[in-house]
């Protein structure tokens, strides 16, 4: 029986496997894809405390070499189900294997909404992007687009418009889902150009992006638009289907508040999963490190 089982090989979860082995607690890590998770996507990382340039790639195995020398153990296995309870122990449960545990964390995180259109996967991390915060700062003095109708949209509009010399708001219908206070804002800011009600439905360029092609959904015309980078902004997809009846969930989301103690005793949340505002590569850290103390204190009282 492992004392903690971390379901999730991302940051999140990575930085959970460190404080818990550090604190003396086997530990077992089981991940569906790959390890590192969506940062492994982004080319360079630059607002990561103390780490001035690096890989997404570089950073996750980093990490998961961090992890894995203090002795974590890590099951390429995706997991389908939790059973069990605080008082008689969990079992972990895979497509392959199963494990028993004193205490869990879910760090499955959550993917961004892709538009689904042809040379997306391709142009992602070249011009085509899913975080205005993160990748901003590539993009300074530079004319760029953001798609959406949400509060995320639009607020990535505004701070993008104190980089780049002009940002084009893309949405689908007249009326934004964001707040009004945002979206006037957004109106009175003269480096944002409103671009409704319209999709974008292509992207150009060899080996970085340098247009989007925009559809109108009223009469069906379409514009090209030259751009040096597309924030991607269409909502998120939390992956924490699979543990619906274990543990609350919002909208999908895993609710927890910043102690990552979720409704079911003995079990934690770490990451982009769980209910909270700011989704960056150093709060998914944070989060690791906080579910990970919660869970060795939890096993210790056991």
């Amino acid at each position: 029986m492992a004392d903690i089982v971390i379901i999730g090989a991302g940051p999140a979860g990575m930085s959970a496997a460190v404080y818990a082995r550090r604190a003396g607690m086997s530990t077992v890590v089981y991940e569906a894809n790959m390890f590192g998770g969506q940062i492994v996507n982004t080319p360079e990382v630059e607002n990561y405390p103390a780490i001035k340039k690096i890989s997404g790639f570089d950073f996750a195995m980093g990490l998961y070499e961090q992890a894995s020398e203090l002795g974590a153990e890590f099951r390429m296995e995706p997991v389908v189900a939790i059973q069990g309870d605080a008082k008689s122990g969990f079992t972990v449960r895979s497509e392959f294997s199963s494990e028993p545990a004193k205490a869990v964390i879910i760090a499955t995180g959550a993917s961004n909404r892709h538009i689904g259109i042809e040379d997306e996967e391709r142009l992602t991390g070249h011009g085509v992007s899913y975080c205005a915060t993160c990748d901003g700062a590539f993009f300074k003095g530079k004319e760029v687009a953001v798609f959406g109708g949400g509060n995320t949209a639009v607020e990535d509009a505004l701070y993008l418009a104190g980089l780049a010399s002009k940002v084009y708001l893309i949405h689908r219908r007249n009326q934004f889902r964001a707040e009004q206070k945002l979206v006037n804002m957004a109106k009175a800011n003269d480096k944002i150009e409103i671009v409704t009600p319209k999709i974008v439905t292509g992207l150009k360029g060899t080996d970085k992006l340098t247009a989007i092609s925009v559809t109108d959904m009223a009469d069906g015309r379409e514009q090209m638009i030259d751009v040096d980078a597309l924030f991607v902004a269409i909502g998120q997809i939390p992956a924490a289907e699979p543990f619906k009846t274990v543990v609350d969930q919002e909208n999908g989301y895993i609710i927890a508040g910043e102690d990552c103690k979720t409704s079911a005793e003995g079990i934690f949340v770490a990451g982009d999963g769980r209910t909270k505002t700011v989704r960056q590569l150093t709060t998914a850290a944070s989060d690791g490190a906080v579910a990970a103390l919660a869970a060795c204190d939890f096993v210790r009282s056991l």
